[in-house]
């Protein structure tokens, strides 16, 4: 019995269970390979005979795979959408493959690329999938279960990556993960109904949507919100052992609370989202971890510091997720459902792939440097202009939402 399935209307069937959790299972794989790159960077980055910040675009190239593959829907409006969540797992496993066997480093680019073409495609197919089989009113927490299955890849499956690649070989996280996107093909097939294709509206149709200045708000918002997070999440392995002092053996164990606290912010953001606005509920959950960014910037560290603000920046960055994923799917009615949901995961990984060369950036230039206290003055002046920016994007983003959350409403 899966905990999270009570009092969520059709979600008690026995199908919706069965459903969801197939689609968890797609969200499993490919949370753990989006973020695994995080704890197992320096390993990676030794094997490919390069150095951290340079190592930083396997990480960029995944997030440049998703806004590259959100395109797929464009050409698959008329698929069925069980049709298109298959595609999309074996073109994971097809990239998740060919990272385990990379020989070089433009090679495990290549892969990393791959393994993130169908990111935000599936999560924009299965949003939709989850709304049309739940009650009306419980569908923000019907996605939230679905992406909890990226959560728990944070919370099991990341560290149990960083494990490996500590103890035997970051290779072996890869394959997994490769082995694991063909079980979820299996349980697709198995478990998934079949769901009628969103109304065709056209190839233009589709991005109609996109005319009104509100959806375009949320984007930058969510592109801005997750750039400055993803400043420091990318490199949140070696910030763990030089700022907080951990052995890296330890450093799975605090992936494993990274992850418990996306779980829970998902779970939690999920439940408040379908009892308040989208937009206050995404607003609000971006202040918490631009907070925590904030206590990242000033606060010296400490292993105890250290992680509660990975915890705590964590909870926040899923508690958007659902409330982000809706306002867009709501902007997209009428032809432009599957686009408007994956989009927010273009924006999404668009910011985390510019936040991680930003961070990488501020490395090189600081001299490997995590903290303001520890860094030379000219390094000092870019942390100063990081700062305003994680203070400012999350006040921008709850006025955006509130206003995008108005215009979508005032225009439907």
């Amino acid at each position: 019995m899966i905990p999270f399935f009570h009092d969520y209307g059709n979600i008690k069937g026995t199908t919706m269970k069965r459903s969801i959790l197939a689609l968890a299972s797609g969200a499993f794989v490919l949370g753990a390979a989006e973020f695994v790159m995080m704890g197992i960077l320096p390993q990676a980055a030794a094997a490919m005979g390069v150095d951290i910040p340079t190592a930083g675009n396997y990480i960029s190239s995944y997030a440049i795979g998703v806004c590259v593959g959100t395109l797929m829907l464009v050409f698959g409006r008329r698929v069925p959408p069980k049709k298109l969540i298959l595609l999309f797992m074996a073109i994971t496993l097809v990239g998740n493959l060919l990272s385990a066997v990379a020989l070089n480093s433009p090679m495990l680019i290549v892969g990393r690329f791959i393994s993130g073409l169908p990111h935000g495609a599936f999560f924009g197919t299965a949003t939709l999938i989850a709304k049309t089989l739940a009650d009306k009113g419980k569908e923000a927490q019907a996605v939230s279960m679905m992406v909890t299955g990226q959560t728990v890849a944070n919370m099991l499956g990341v560290p149990a990556g960083t494990m490996m690649a500590e103890f035997m070989s970051w290779r072996l996280a890869f394959g997994i993960l490769a082995a694991w996107a063909a079980m979820t093909v299996v349980l697709v097939l198995a478990w998934v109904p079949r769901v009628e294709p969103i109304k065709d509206a056209g190839l233009a149709g589709q991005f109609r949507f996109l005319k009104k200045p509100g959806p375009w708000m949320v984007l930058i918002a969510v592109f801005t919100g997750n750039a400055g997070i993803f400043c420091w999440w990318s490199y949140v392995s070696p910030w763990l052992t030089e700022v907080g002092g951990y052995a890296s053996g330890v450093v799975p164990l605090l992936m494993m609370l990274a992850g418990f606290g996306m779980v829970v912010g998902g779970l939690v953001g999920g439940r408040i989202c379908d009892r308040w606005r989208h937009a206050g509920t995404a607003a609000l959950g971006q202040a918490v971890s631009g907070i925590g960014l904030l206590f990242v910037f000033l606060v010296p560290g400490s292993p105890v510091i250290c992680a509660i603000l990975t915890f705590w920046i964590a909870f926040g960055l899923f508690f958007v997720s659902s409330p982000q994923q809706l306002l867009m799917a709501e902007a997209g009615k009428g032809g432009g459902e599957l686009l408007g949901g994956a989009t927010v995961q273009v924006a999404f990984n668009f910011g985390n792939a510019v936040g991680s060369i930003i961070g990488g950036a501020m490395l090189t230039v600081s001299g490997m440097n995590y903290h303001y206290p520890r860094t030379r003055r000219s390094a000092a002046g870019g942390d100063r202009r990081g700062a305003v920016g994680a203070v400012l994007a999350p006040l921008r983003r709850q006025r955006s939402l509130r206003s995008a959350i108005t215009m979508i409403q005032w225009a439907g």
